[in-house]
């Protein structure tokens, strides 16, 4: 055993799970490959400023959670705890904006937060992740919505509930914001939340612990403080996902995390999971590229945990249809039937058969066991006898019959087997 362990709050993925995080990854973002999104990808660090504007210099994730670092050039650096503003940034760096919108981006990959571990809550997670950037259309948001659902579905997750709320604009959120403040500052609430409400005061609402959600009851809602233009695009959102078959819930109180969002605010919780309910979520965040420098650009995204999304289907007794294993397995017995054995094997996966090898000289029967350890449907056991006649013995695994097929043929006879 290594003197070394992953360090607190992160963890290894290694088969058998690796495999049903794999599936989960694909499942997620194939309706985003459908709809027409292009995969990016991003640095796993990225300027501090870049979070601290975007993200929000009030939020949790900015002045707790983030690991930062100085370079040896003295560049305060961050590694990346969510994954808009990265990619919003990569867009406009690469003038993707001046082309045709909107943008349309998917990704994936490893986020980092310094938070206490839990179950369902890790210091470095996984995220599918989408963005559509460059328009300002209800539909846009009714197409990520969907999109999530059907994904979520694909699955065979069934337990999920879908939250949906406006945030509203520029235009009518500062009415609300003072309204809020003035609402807060009655509270009985300690010295940070007190400095919170004078920064964002949307962060308190967001604030999980009992004693300040008990005072929250009689907060002023958002909805109540919506313009005509934002109640209206609001209800387009939610006649276009009554037509798709997608059920939501309304939910006043939903804030999320992170200061870019406007408008539409959404979140998949799954009630299995205990306190730590979002598999997902996103919303609207029409305001973001000017807060990071770029122009005006309305844009809308969401990202789903992988984590949380493995942890939401084991909580079902569901499990991802994973790829399949190896179908043949090759046991070869002396020196000339491994390179024998070993040059059929190669054939086989070029012709796209997923094959395997006893490697390390095992004797008969350990590597009988390890092909059916394996999963393999069938054993290709190539002896001296074998050799002399031309042929190799083909054993299905399931019925214990097998035949001796001609060496030279072997590819095609397997190929048949396997269909």
């Amino acid at each position: 055993m290594s003197t070394f362990s992953a360090p607190k709050g992160t963890y290894d993925l290694i088969p058998p799970d690796s495999a049903e995080f794999l599936a989960v990854r694909e499942a997620l973002a194939a309706p985003l490959r459908r709809a027409g999104y292009g995969y990016v990808e991003t640095p796993g660090f990225e300027q501090v400023e870049l979070f601290s504007r975007g993200v929000g210099e009030s939020t949790d994730i900015v002045t707790k959670e983030m690991y930062t670092l100085t370079t040896r050039g003295g560049d305060e650096l961050a590694l990346r705890p969510e994954g808009t503003a990265s990619v919003l940034r990569a867009a406009l760096q690469a003038n993707l904006h001046r082309g045709a919108l909107p943008v349309k981006l998917w990704y994936s990959g490893s986020y980092y937060r310094y938070e206490r571990p839990q179950a369902g809550r890790y210091r470095h997670f996984s995220q599918i992740g989408a963005e559509a950037l460059g328009a300002e259309d209800p539909a846009l948001d009714a197409e990520l919505i969907i999109l999530a659902d059907d994904a979520y579905r694909s699955l065979g997750l069934r337990g999920f509930r879908l939250l949906l709320n406006s945030l509203g604009d520029r235009e009518c959120r500062p009415v609300y914001r003072a309204a809020l403040q003035e609402f807060l500052r009655r509270l009985d609430l300690d010295e940070e939340t007190r400095r919170r409400i004078e920064i964002n005061p949307l962060r308190v609402l967001d604030d999980k612990r009992e004693a300040v959600q008990r005072q929250l009851t009689d907060a002023p809602m958002m909805r109540d403080h919506l313009c005509e233009a934002c109640k209206a695009y609001h209800e387009q959102v939610r006649e276009l996902l009554t037509a798709a078959g997608v059920a939501f819930e309304d939910d006043p109180r939903l804030v999320r995390g992170l200061d870019y969002y406007t408008r539409t605010t959404f979140e998949f919780v799954h009630d299995g999971l205990g306190s730590q309910s979002a598999v997902g979520g996103g919303g609207r965040y029409d305001g973001l590229s000017e807060m990071i420098g770029g122009p005006e650009l309305p844009s809308v995204g969401w990202a789903l945990g992988v984590d949380r999304t493995v942890l939401a289907l084991r909580a079902e007794g569901v499990r991802p249809q994973v790829a399949a294993g190896p179908r043949v397995y090759a046991v070869p017995l002396g020196e000339e039937a491994r390179r024998t054995l070993f040059g059929v094997v190669t054939r086989l996966r070029r012709e796209g058969v997923a094959a395997d090898f006893a490697f390390g000289g095992k004797g008969l029967k350990n590597a009988m066991k390890s092909a059916n350890r394996s999963g393999a449907r069938w054993a290709l056991v190539l002896g001296e006898r074998d050799l002399a006649e031309g042929t190799v013995q083909l054993k299905d695994l399931e019925s214990g019959e097998q035949e001796a097929v001609p060496l030279d043929r072997v590819v095609t006879a397997v190929q048949a087997k396997v269909g």
